[in-house]
C-alpha cells in the first residue's frame, strides 16, 4: 500500500492488487474481487478502482494474431521506414485516426483523439504471437464495470482505465487515462486566483491523469502482474458522469505541441 499525506485533503491512499494471470474473456469483477479477498481487502464507497486498459481488452478478447494479418503496400513501407514487422504496421494503421511520422520501432498516431505511440498496440505481456489492442470502447467498459460492481457489492466506486502515454521531450512513461466512470476527469482552475491574489488565465488541471500516473507507477510495465489499483480519499468531484478521450482533449489550435508543430492546426481529423 503507498500512502500520500496531504496537508489540506488528508491521506490519499493506494492499494496495489495483484491478479493471476488474465485470460480471454475473464470476467472482471469477479477478478477484482477474487484479487481483493486475496489481499484482504473491500471496497468502500467513493472508491476508484484503477485497472490497466490490457486487463479490459483481455476481457473483450482485444487480441490479434500476427500470422492471421495481411500487410498492405502502405504497411510494409511504414515497416521498412520504422523498423517494424509489416503485419505490425498494418494493425497500427487500421487502429490509428491518423499516422504522423516516428522513429525507430514506434510511431506517433492519434487514436481516440489520443497522441499515443502504435495506436495503443502492445506486444508486451502478450501470448507469442498475438498483440494487444485498445478495448473497442473505453467509454462504455468504464460504465459497465462501474455499474457490475456496485451491482456486486452495493459499493459506489469509480472507474479509472489506464494506459501507458508520453511526454514529450521525457524518458518513459507515464499514466493515461482512457475513461472515467465516477469523477470529473478535468478540474477547471481558471476562476480561481494564484497565492498572490492574480487569477488564472488558461490552467486546468488533469486529475484523471494524475491519478493515472499514480497508479501507473505500482502497476509497472513488466511482470508485476498488478493490474488494479484502489484509490481512496482521493481530492475529486465525484458524479454520476462517463468520460473518454473526447472530454479530456483539447483542439490541435488550443495544445501548445500541435498547435506549434501543424500551424494552423487544419490537419485536425486530417
Amino acid at each position: 500500500m503507498f500512502q500520500s499525506c496531504m496537508e489540506d485533503d488528508g491521506t490519499v491512499k493506494l492499494y496495489a492488487v495483484k491478479t493471476r494471470t488474465i485470460k480471454v474473456g475473464d470476467s472482471l469483477v469477479e477478478i477484482i474481487l477474487e484479487s481483493l479477498r486475496a489481499q484482504n481487502l473491500q471496497l468502500e464507497d467513493n472508491d476508484i478502482v484503477a485497472l490497466t486498459s490490457k486487463i479490459i481488452s483481455y476481457s473483450e478478447s482485444r487480441l490479434a494474431k500476427m500470422s492471421e494479418i495481411k500487410p498492405s503496400e502502405k504497411a510494409k513501407e511504414l515497416a521498412q521506414q520504422h523498423g517494424l514487422k509489416p503485419e505490425f504496421a498494418e494493425l497500427i494503421l487500421r487502429e490509428a485516426t491518423k499516422v504522423y511520422g516516428g522513429v525507430d520501432k514506434a510511431v506517433l498516431t492519434l487514436k481516440n483523439g489520443i497522441l499515443t505511440a502504435n495506436a495503443g498496440i502492445d506486444n508486451k505481456n502478450s501470448p507469442e504471437g498475438f498483440v494487444v489492442l485498445w478495448p473497442s470502447n473505453p467509454r462504455e467498459s468504464a460504465d459497465k464495470l462501474r455499474k457490475e460492481i456496485r451491482h456486486a457489492t452495493g459499493k459506489r466506486v469509480a472507474v479509472l482505465i489506464v494506459d501507458s502515454g508520453l511526454v514529450p521531450l521525457r524518458i518513459g512513461t507515464t499514466g493515461l487515462a482512457l475513461a472515467v466512470a465516477g469523477f470529473k476527469p478535468i478540474k477547471d482552475n481558471r476562476q480561481d486566483k494564484d497565492l498572490y491574489g492574480k487569477p488564472i488565465a488558461i490552467t486546468r488541471q488533469a486529475v484523471a491523469d494524475d491519478l493515472a500516473s499514480a497508479t501507473h507507477l505500482l502497476m509497472g510495465e513488466a511482470a508485476e502482474k498488478t493490474s488494479i489499483v484502489v484509490i481512496r480519499d482521493a481530492p475529486v468531484d465525484f458524479d454520476e458522469g462517463v468520460y473518454d478521450a473526447a472530454d479530456m482533449m483539447m483542439s490541435f489550435k488550443e495544445c501548445i505541441f500541435m498547435g506549434t508543430f501543424s500551424g494552423s492546426g487544419d490537419s485536425e481529423g486530417a
